[in-house]
């Protein structure tokens, strides 16, 4: 067998070693030819018993080195996704792909060094502490830092449960918290990274005009003050930023490869940076740095209006004044007049970089927060101001830019510790990702973490107070603050950290365009589907476009420390969603989660996500509620109109977990009458396509539950579950399509069993699950059941009717379903008629009120109709009912019928005495199904004939059976059906016999209608005399019997029911009404089905109504 393996195997994994070209969640190599192939080997050796399986489950000796070397795609996050159908025709050119090489140190930690390094050290730190102190500022970074670092550890959880390709953080998101919060937060990081490319543009542009090159601004901002100067750098930042930006994106469009290949040049420079700053550091311990700052009182002064820090200086010739009077003076002449500041107080200067031992740390210790215009002051020199001194010569004096306060210096500060997902980001290049990501990501946040806190801490003991609050270094000959304390030379900070963040710039340009292509790839945001195309090697060209278009809003805000927040926001929401995925996968513990890296608790991943919404609206309130917006209105636009991704995703696991405790919840008892509602089971017929034969039925669901409650539409089978299950899975598609377009939320179910009526049944009783059970039966009334080709179909329905009322379900029945409106008709006018006559526990009310709240029937009115006996007061009845009505809140006309108790009409008898003659036939005469059906058409046409000429006045129930009766002649009138109706045989019956003459029209009696038949010929010509009706007796008690007394007083409720319901309510839009109940004795079920047809004859649209035996609808709030 080992030569076996090593003949077949190829060494490089076999042709699925590369994943296929459809990437799954799942292994893709089951049902694979190669392997069938492959199987084919071990037939007849040690594998006999599983002989059968080989085709579809082949042997794992075969598909080992496959399921190793196994690497999957993610769902549009690689560019070769578009070739993967030629990939066949390409693999003989293609070279060997390379197996990735980047260890931890290359592959993680030194990327995000790179990424973690920016700007905001460089520009913004020792301004931060200045600002905060070193307290403050202290708290501030161990706060950014504790974060990152928590969201590191549950990174490096979800990165190494599996294999997690190209794609990074949204790779992690998306696939543990779905599609919809995975598109939400891929956008959100989209944008940060989209953001961070401006800032760090802008930190370069700053760097530039500020410490390099100052000359080269386009607006000129000497002798400009105030508003003016800063409207002329923000214009020059509009202006240079645009021009970086537009080279920025023609490198990245022109060579990308390049910028990867000055990847490490610019790390280069981040790292020379910061090593000076620690050697300058350790210089100020044994030579501090000679670097004056001029004050005059205690205001530190702009060093470049002046060259000697004096106001006088003495001369052979006696004492000369210098540029600094001049500044202050209107003459170069010591009896000029001067400021009054300027002549009160002394001019001294102050070492700016006493030194590590100097003790200054103490007086740093404690933050000196600023209003925009504000003094940077010297704390601890005396000074002479007059009580009504103003400011003047405002240009001269180091002011405060901005107004400072603790929130805004955690926003401009948390950019400096992003970047923690470069590792993640590079997963596919990694030789063992597993293993580098945890140790590289966490050991890149301890480093940088510990060169934040130590720089707070030395910035702190080593620099002046004014000068650390001194941002732009006016008062140190425009030096780089932080380079005043680098060595050899503030240059190597100006330089390296101008390199660095261009380097910055090219690497977020080059990033947010790929992240932005994954998305469209993914196909999750429809709109966005454009930017997945690129050039013809993948680049993504249109991503890129985008990218550059976002980046210049923020180069058009030009203020770094206003950028700065946006981005927190971005990122601060990409890391609590990174920490609410593991959080879940944690506590749900579902099969799938089982990370390599073991060092994570969901309570660690809890208190980072609660740090990020803290910092959040730290940083700034209005901000967080504007990316929430942002986040909130994708994830809806996913929902609703984004493609359905099933990603084995947490989300989904929460679904389940919350399901089930609603579902526990549900069991502890039934609903309040308050919460009732019709729980729908929805019974629908199928032909033999398995099309839905009652669309409509879909339609009067989505106007009874407009989207609310629950929904099961089922339908049966009849057969074996084995022979049937494609015929099944057919009509559950149709099932679930015809749900789609009628837009019924629910679920659908078939159930297959030996006949019609068991799989009915199995239906009514294994639907819904615990406590989300139906309450309510929905079932159209049988169609044509006089013309079937058997009696089962009435059958079936008269037992479903008795399972509903044993299993105490509420019974709703559609006649003429064709009839009712679908979803896009509107009624402009009308009436929805009750006709309420046995309380059935409030359906008749609630029903109408549902169904007026959708827009086919809101314009209609409602009116309930009651029946009255003799004995009633009806006067009463109605303002009882009209009462009772306004406590249920609910508009409706109320309208009392009185119906006074009346002689049984021969109409009545004789249509009674036809249905029981007509039964006793089809039981008694055993004919073939043929014969029987001639039969019934005979005695149906010589019998309505009869009733016609009786009662001419009343229109008769059609009763005919439309098939062809060859030369067939019956004077006798049978109904098909057997049928009974209203209440049960405790009725009261009518004083009237059935044998007293009908008042009304002269109408013969019964009793003296000659009743004859005639029998179908065989083609002999002799009469074909039936078994059981052979003899002239048996045809004789036949056409003998008298009608049932039970089957009269229903037959003559029915009539003068129906008669009084055509009357008030044959315009009516809808009529419900209350549905009568099987017989007891299932004798009678032969005459129940006639009952309800004249009951319901001559309405064009009617709902039969059952109560389920509980109140539905209460008057207490």
């Amino acid at each position: 067998m080992l030569n076996n393996l090593t003949d077949t195997e190829e060494g490089d994994g076999g042709p699925n070693s590369q994943g296929d070209a459809n990437p799954k969640e799942s292994s893709p190599f089951i049902n694979s030819s190669d392997a069938t192939e492959k199987s084919q080997k071990y037939d007849g050796k040690h594998m006999a018993l599983f002989e059968e399986e080989m085709e579809t489950s082949p042997m794992v000796s075969t598909m080992i080195s496959s399921l190793a070397n196994y690497s999957s795609l993610p769902q549009g996050s690689k560019e070769h996704e578009e070739e993967a159908d030629n990939e066949e025709e390409d693999k003989k050119k293609k070279k060997p792909v390379k197996a990735p090489q980047l260890g931890t140190l290359m592959g993680v930690y030194l990327p995000c060094i790179q990424n973690i390094f920016g700007v905001i050290l460089f520009l913004r730190m020792t301004w931060m502490v200045g600002i905060g102190g070193v307290i403050g500022s202290f708290i501030i970074v161990f706060m950014c830092c504790s974060t990152t670092m928590l969201t590191a550890i549950s990174m490096s959880a979800i990165a190494t449960n599996g294999v997690v390709p190209a794609g990074g953080s949204y790779y992690m998101i998306s696939r543990s918290l779905g599609p919809e919060f995975g598109g939400a937060v891929g956008i959100c990081f989209y944008l940060g990274t989209t953001f961070a490319g401006a800032m760090y543009i802008l930190g370069s542009i700053e760097l530039l005009l500020v410490y390099i090159l100052p000359q080269a601004a386009i607006f000129k901002m000497e002798g400009l003050e105030g508003a003016e100067a800063e409207a002329a750098m923000l214009n020059n930042m509009r202006v240079y930023g645009t021009i970086v930006l537009s080279f920025m994106a023609t490198v990245v469009f022109v060579g990308v490869k390049y910028v990867n290949k000055l990847a490490l040049l610019f790390l280069a420079c981040v790292i020379l940076s910061i090593l000076a700053v620690y050697a300058g550091v350790i210089k100020t311990a044994i030579e501090p740095p000679d670097f004056p700052v001029c004050l005059l009182g205690n205001r530190p002064l702009i060093s470049k209006g002046f060259d000697v820090c004096a106001k006088t200086l003495e001369s052979g010739n006696g004492t000369v004044t210098t540029k600094l009077w001049s500044v202050f003076c209107d003459s170069p002449f010591l009896n000029a007049t001067c400021d009054e500041y300027f002549v009160n107080n002394n001019v001294s200067f102050i070492q700016g970089i006493p030194g590590v031992m100097s003790g200054i740390l103490k007086e740093n210790l404690f933050g000196n927060y600023l209003e925009k215009g504000d003094l940077v002051a010297k704390k601890g020199i005396a000074t002479v101001e007059g009580p009504d001194d103003t400011l003047t010569n405002s240009n001269r004096y180091v002011l405060a830019d901005i107004t400072s306060f603790f929130t805004l210096l955690v926003g401009i500060y948390f950019p400096s510790v992003t970047g923690i997902m470069a590792g993640s980001n590079r997963s596919g290049d990694l030789r063992d990702a597993q293993k580098s990501i945890p140790i590289g990501t966490i050991m890149a946040i301890t480093t940088t973490s510990i060169v934040y806190m130590s720089a707070v801490i030395l910035f702190g003991a080593c620099i002046e107070g004014v000068v650390l609050r001194d941002k732009f270094g006016e008062g140190v000959n425009g030096n780089l603050v932080i380079g005043t304390l680098a060595w050899p030379s503030p240059w190597v900070i100006v330089i390296g950290s101008f390199f660095s963040t261009c380097g910055a710039g090219l690497q977020s340009l080059t990033g947010a365009p790929r992240l932005m292509q994954a998305i469209s790839r993914d196909g999750v945001v429809p709109i966005l589907r454009v930017f997945g195309h690129g050039k013809a090697n993948g680049e993504p060209t249109w991503a890129l476009l985008l990218t550059a278009g976002i980046c210049e809003i923020g180069i058009l805000i030009a203020s770094l420390d206003a950028v700065a927040p946006i981005l927190s926001m971005f990122f601060l929401m990409c890391y609590m969603f990174v920490n609410l995925a593991c959080a879940l996968q944690t506590l749900l513990r579902t099969p799938n989660w089982r990370p390599r890296f073991n060092y994570y608790h969901w309570a660690l991943s809890f208190l980072g996500m609660s740090l990020c919404l803290s910092l959040m609206f730290i940083c700034s309130w209005f901000y967080a509620i504007v990316a929430m917006v942002i986040a909130g209105s994708i994830y809806k636009y996913i929902e609703f109109r984004g493609a359905e991704k099933e990603w084995g995703d947490g989300i989904r696991g929460i679904s389940l977990s919350a399901a089930r405790y609603a579902l526990m919840r549900l069991e502890e008892g039934p609903p309040h009458t308050k919460n009732w509602r019709p729980q729908l089971l929805v019974l629908v017929s199928t032909d033999v396509e398995q099309n839905v034969e009652q669309p409509r039925l879909l339609s009067l669901t989505n106007q009874l539950k407009a989207g609310k409650g629950l929904t099961i539409v089922g339908t049966a089978l009849a057969g074996t579950y084995l022979e049937n299950h494609p015929q099944a899975q057919r009509a559950e598609q149709s099932l679930r399509k015809l749900m789609e377009t009628e837009k019924v939320k629910g679920f659908c179910q078939v159930t297959i069993s030996s006949n019609m009526r068991d799989a009915t049944s199995h239906l009514l009783q294994a639907s819904g699950l615990g406590g989300l059970m139906h309450n309510t039966v929905l079932v159209s009334w049988p169609r044509n059941w006089k013309q079937a080709d058997d009696l089962q179909t009435w059958r079936d329905f008269i037992e479903l009717v008795r399972e509903t009322t044993a299993a105490h379900l509420a019974l709703l029945v559609p006649k003429n379903i064709a009839a009712f409106p679908s979803n896009g008709e509107r009624f402009s006018e009308g009436h929805i008629d009750v006709w309420w006559i046995v309380h059935d526990g409030g359906m008749l009310m609630l029903l109408p009120f549902l169904l007026r709240q959708h827009k086919v029937w809101r314009k209609c009115k409602m009116r309930i109709f009651t029946v009255a006996q003799m004995d009633d007061n009806s006067i009463q009845m109605k303002k009882d009912l009209t009462t009772f009505l306004y406590h249920l809140r609910i508009d409706a006309e109320v309208e009392v019928v009185e119906m006074h108790d009346s002689d049984i009409s021969a109409y009545t008898y004789e249509k009674t005495l036809v249905m029981e003659q007509r039964s006793q036939i089809l039981k008694q005469i055993n004919l073939t199904k043929t014969e029987r059906e001639r039969e019934i058409q005979s005695i149906t046409d010589s019998s309505r004939g009869s009733i016609r000429r009786k009662n001419p006045a009343v229109v008769t129930t059609q009763l005919s059976v439309t098939e062809e009766q060859p030369g067939v002649s019956s004077k006798v009138e049978k109904p098909e059906e057997e049928v009974q109706l209203i209440h049960d045989s405790t009725s009261p019956t009518s004083p009237a016999t059935p044998l007293t003459p009908a008042s009304e029209g002269g109408a013969q009696t019964p009793g003296s209608a000659q009743v004859q038949m005639t029998w179908t010929e065989k083609a002999d010509g002799e009469p074909a005399k039936p078994p059981g009706a052979s003899t002239p007796q048996g045809i004789k008690d036949i056409f003998n019997m008298k009608p049932n007394q039970s089957n009269v007083r229903r037959m003559h409720t029915a009539l003068r029911l129906n008669g009084v319901i055509v009357k008030k309510s044959s315009e009516a839009k809808l009529v419900l009404l209350n549905m009568p109940g099987p017989p007891n004795n299932r004798s009678g079920d032969e005459n129940y089905m006639e009952f309800l047809e004249v009951l319901t004859e001559g309405l064009n649209r009617v709902l039969l109504v059952r109560g389920g035996g509980r109140e539905v609808i209460t008057i207490y709030s």
